[in-house]
């Protein structure tokens, strides 16, 4: 049996950038991605810790040390600039590799969204 189990998370980053005329995704400084583990493409969920907000959408880097968090396309609908978000990713693995498994989980400082 394969399921799928949480790979990644930033919990509790702020939106500093919201683009509608973007295509889409979220702009994510390249050391926070680095840091819980995502590249660039990657499906990803957010959460909007303001209005409960919850869409999927995928990664682009950002620029490295920007602390840019950036909704752009549709998503930008659906946060406002200084909201609190989580972006998480999932990874699906066999039953018995997941009970093992220990996925990257970061907590960016929200002023300046950097790991210090």
């Amino acid at each position: 049996m394969r399921i799928q189990v949480l790979k990644s998370k930033i919990h509790r980053v702020r939106v500093t950038e919201a683009n509608i005329d973007y295509i889409g995704s979220v702009t994510i400084d390249e050391n926070l991605m680095d840091a819980a583990n995502l590249i660039e493409n990657e499906q990803v969920h957010v959460f909007n810790y303001r209005n409960g907000e919850r869409f999927i959408t995928y990664t682009i880097k950002g620029e490295r040390g920007s602390g840019v968090i950036c909704l752009n396309g549709p998503a930008a609908l659906k946060v406002s600039i200084d909201d609190n978000i989580i972006i998480v990713s999932y990874a699906d693995m066999n039953f018995e590799e997941a009970k093992t498994w220990k996925p990257s989980v970061i907590f960016p400082n929200t002023a300046t969204n950097s790991l210090v």
